[in-house]
């Protein structure tokens, strides 16, 4: 019997242990990029086109960072609204290269743990800084709940602060 129970429990968990495997595996973080260059370009698109910047800031070693990335990516609701008013930066923080001037200059947004989201505006003003706890599904399940992320992305667009939005 105890036997059949521990099978039952490794047949159980093995799916799980591929997954987060494969998950560990993607490379959406770059160490070696140069953040200060990458928001800098982010920041000047945002000011073209009427967008803000929302810099996650994570690394390769966070499953969480790079599940939230697959979601925001797989999802093709999130996906679209994130293409249409956002310009993405993924900051890298990891022991290969922890970003730590930039994210001074950020308001050390790393105290809230990993993944951390921040929205910036096209002139480099730090607008939020979410913690993504908050984002994560409440019942119980894992990872991050479309439904919160996308609310959180619609308070902080560039037409969600516009005064001129709110005028009749």
């Amino acid at each position: 019997m105890k036997w059949k129970l521990m099978i039952g429990f490794w047949m159980s968990i093995l799916p799980l242990l591929v997954q987060a495997q494969e998950t560990m595996n993607k490379r959406v973080y770059n160490p070696e990029a140069d953040a200060k260059t990458e928001l800098a370009n982010a920041v000047a698109k945002a000011k073209e086109s009427n967008k803000h910047v929302l810099v996650q800031v994570g690394g390769n070693w966070c499953a969480w960072c790079i599940t939230f990335n697959h979601l925001t990516t797989t999802n093709e609701e999130l996906s679209k609204f994130i293409g249409d008013n956002y310009e993405v930066v993924h900051l890298n923080h990891s022991k290969e290269n922890r970003n730590l001037e930039i994210l001074a200059e950020l308001k050390n947004p790393q105290r809230f743990g990993f993944p951390v989201f921040l929205i910036v505006d096209g002139d480099g003003n730090l607008l939020h800084t979410q913690n993504s706890a908050y984002l994560e599904n409440k019942d119980g399940s894992t990872g991050h709940d479309p439904k919160l992320v996308l609310d959180f992305l619609k308070g902080w667009t560039y037409t969600a602060l516009d005064p001129n939005s709110y005028k009749k």
